[in-house]
């Protein structure tokens, strides 16, 4: 349930320091329902977003989600703004500490928009509607004879016109209107959503004046850097600081064991290692160089990747655990088909290399905690630290500086708990900051995949059967040991719910256990099914002599709403539709140079609709992207210029991943280091990129974050094929010679 309520002033101000006057609304969000349900309340402080109206005429909105360059607090801002028919140039944002008061603060999953639009709207539309009854009163006439336009109330009779600033004495003393009176605005009267707004950041990102987690300097400060097992989950058997010592600028050396949640949470809490402590970041990072250590690399230091890798090739082979929601008989279908096809398709380890490292700041004094930080999910890190330090919760503060990318990894409360740790030895502020190399080593990754798949067609080109299976080593195994075959929220995520129409469909889950830590990462598991889906589809597609377009649409089929157990019903009609729009924007028909190729992909993922085609060039058996073409359905749009970008960085994610992304380990430890053995896609390899955004704005607002990255490989390696002739089913694309 979300609650308006007004919120009690001297709480608000000694949270964030703003002016004592003015009209502050708060919006409580509980996970159970989103029914709107106002109330009045001034004693009453625990919202999810307030807006904070002073007589000056600056609104200012605190955001509980993380800002990582996904343009939320922009997004979030506009909604509220268009409803209280604000000027956007008084408007203002600041963040939100880590409190369960502010609902769901983890920033991850595409959906902050989808489910903080609808309560945002109702908070800007209560606001002005209290604006308009104090206005109302001081002109002694009806409501119905006032509207609110550009940061004033009309007169609709006289034309006479009050500033917000002026009322708001008047308004803050009024009740909060009752939901039955809160009417939203149509699609057709958006001042705001869905256009394109300027980030209400973008000052202090282009003066360079933006806080990060890297930024955040407090008195004392002392600066730490961790040296951690070169192997996942081993421990110091001996150390000897001596040299590190010598390092000017070094001032302690400290053990840290592993800290760990208990039975059934293995992969939490902090490695463990030894942590130089100094008065700067260089010195830190020197002596940890200096070190002198015995690492015990336990059970974990036979793992190797390569090794894996034949192993999950070799259970694919095999039957797999059935997966609920298979249906009809793929055997009989294979057995009467005039085509068979099959193929093994592998996706490796990933990293998340976000450009801001992991790193926190962290005073641990008097039995309280306070943590500056760039974090994903703050009210996780602050019940970790509640757990691990036996401090009461409300002891803790959680301040979110800005996320130099996320994308997953900052998630997880891992280098948070490393940071009060040293602190609280040291009984001092400090700042630990991990190096590149720390990041790539030892972070929680995106599992390796191996995928199966067979079909059936038949004589008139269509799919008589689908046989898949699937192997990756669980995310669920970073919350529950033994968890060796993947969880069915992530067979969810594009291999249960296959867009296509298939009577014989099958799908069966392989054993893969988990050697490192496993997390989120863009797109999750979509990476995986995207991959696999995609480029059997086209690989179907050429046995059937069909063009994949046409290929894709056959397999849809009809046009259908299948409901499922969210309330965001999959219409195979939006996806044809977003397919459509992509090979027209593409001119998928036309005749391209010699040695160039088009690829097309679609993928459903976090409620949107997503199709990319993709055009290389192929010379001296090296790839080239050319362009990028894709078409996203939303629904409801907020920020057209955000929508933009979000796909283009998606597009750019997602060639990272086809072209170089690679996390091997051999003896247990991760053999990457740095850029330059994992590489990103840089400026030479960018293509052109075209997005494309249907109209949807009386759908639900649905994902945009992360729908964009899992067409991106796929696409690339169907265009190489009708480039070349040859296909590519294991990433990346680099040790295939081809970069």
């Amino acid at each position: 349930m979300s609650n308006i309520h007004q919120v009690n002033r001297r709480d608000f101000m000694k949270l964030f320091g703003l002016a004592s006057t003015g009209i502050i609304l708060g919006c409580t969000a509980q996970t159970a329902k989103k029914k709107f349900s106002p109330e009045i309340n001034k004693d009453f402080f625990a919202p999810n977003l307030f807006i904070h109206l002073e007589k000056n005429g600056n609104i200012t909105l605190i955001a509980s989600r993380s800002e990582m360059g996904q343009g939320i607090r922009t997004s979030l801002a506009s909604a509220i703004a268009d409803e209280l028919e604000a000027d956007w140039k008084y408007v203002d944002v600041k963040q939100a500490t880590g409190d369960a008061k502010y609902g769901n603060q983890n920033t991850d999953g595409s959906r902050s928009v989808r489910t903080r639009l609808e309560p945002m709207r109702k908070m800007g539309a209560a606001a002005k509607m209290m604006l308009i009854t104090a206005a109302a009163n001081k002109w002694n006439v009806n409501e119905s004879d006032c509207k609110a336009e550009n940061h004033y109330v009309i007169n609709t009779i006289s034309n006479e016109k009050i500033f917000f600033g002026d009322l708001v004495e008047d308004a803050s003393a009024l009740p909060v209107p009752n939901e039955d009176n809160i009417q939203l605005k149509k699609v057709e009267d958006f001042k705001y959503i869905g256009k394109t707004l300027k980030s209400v950041d973008l000052n202090h990102f282009t003066h360079g004046t933006a806080t990060y987690g890297i930024d955040v300097r407090i008195p004392n400060l002392k600066f730490a850097a961790i040296a951690r097992c070169p192997v996942t989950f081993g421990t110091v058997k001996y150390y000897d600081s001596t040299n590190a010592r010598k390092v000017e600028g070094v001032e302690k050396v400290i053990k840290i064991d592993r800290k760990k949640p208990g039975i059934g949470q293995q992969f939490y809490g902090c490695l463990g290692g030894v942590a130089v402590i100094a008065n700067n970041t260089w010195s830190a990072f020197q002596g940890k160089l200096d070190l002198d250590i015995v690492w015990d690399f336990g059970d974990n230091k036979s793992f190797d990747s390569e090794e894996f890798k034949k192993t999950l090739t070799q259970r694919i082979q095999k039957n797999g655990k059935l997966v609920p929601g298979s249906r009809g008989n793929v055997s009989t279908a294979f057995n009467n088909a005039n085509k068979v096809v099959e193929a093994t398709y592998h996706v490796p380890f990933l990293v998340h290399a976000p450009m801001e490292v992991p790193n926190a700041t962290a005073w641990y004094q008097d039995n309280k905690i306070e943590v500056w930080a760039p974090v994903q999910d703050p009210q996780t890190a602050r019940a970790e630290l509640a757990q691990f330090f036996e401090i009461p919760l409300e002891n803790i503060t959680i301040n979110v500086t800005f996320l130099g990318g996320g994308f997953g990894r900052k998630s997880k409360s891992d280098f948070v708990v490393e940071a009060v740790t040293i602190s609280k030895e040291i009984k001092a502020p400090v700042q630990l900051v991990w190096t590149r190399e720390d990041d790539i080593k030892h972070s929680f990754y995106h599992a390796t995949s191996v995928q199966y798949l067979k079909g059936g067609i038949d004589e008139k080109g269509n799919v008589s059967g689908w046989l898949q299976r699937v192997a990756f080593p669980s995310i669920v195994s970073s919350f529950k040991p033994l968890s060796d075959y993947a969880s069915g929220f992530e067979l969810g995520q594009g291999f249960t719910n296959n867009p296509y129409d298939l009577e014989n469909f099958r799908l069966e889950s392989v054993k893969a256990e988990a050697h490192l830590r496993i997390g989120w990462l863009r797109s999750v598991v979509h990476i995986h099914s995207g991959f696999g889906n995609n480029s059997f589809v086209d690989e179907l597609a050429f046995a059937a002599n069909i063009d994949p377009v046409q290929f894709h649409l056959n397999l849809i089929g009809k046009d259908r709403v299948i409901k499922g157990k969210s309330d965001y019903p999959y219409d195979t009609k939006r996806m044809k539709d977003v397919l459509n729009n992509t090979a027209k924007i593409a001119d998928w028909n036309k005749k391209r140079p010699e040695n160039h190729g088009m690829g097309i992909a679609i993928h459903y993922s976090f409620y949107s609709y997503v199709a990319t085609a993709v055009e290389v060039s192929m010379n001296d058996g090296k790839v080239k992207i050319e362009n990028v073409w894709t078409t996203i359905d939303c629904g409801l749009v907020l920020n057209k210029d955000n929508v933009i970008n979000q796909l283009e960085g998606a597009a750019i994610f997602g060639l990272s991943i086809a072209l170089f992304g690679k996390v091997s380990a051999k003896e247990g430890a991760v053999e990457q280091n740095n850029f330059f053995d994992y590489q990103m896609t840089r400026m030479k390899h960018t293509p052109k990129i075209h997005v494309d955004i249907l109209d949807k704005m009386n759908e639900k607002p649905t994902g945009v974050g992360e729908p964009g990255v899992p067409v991106m490989a796929p696409a690339i390696c169907n265009a190489i094929f009708n480039a070349t002739g040859k296909r590519y089913r294991s990433l990346p694309l680099i040790d295939e010679g081809l970069i």
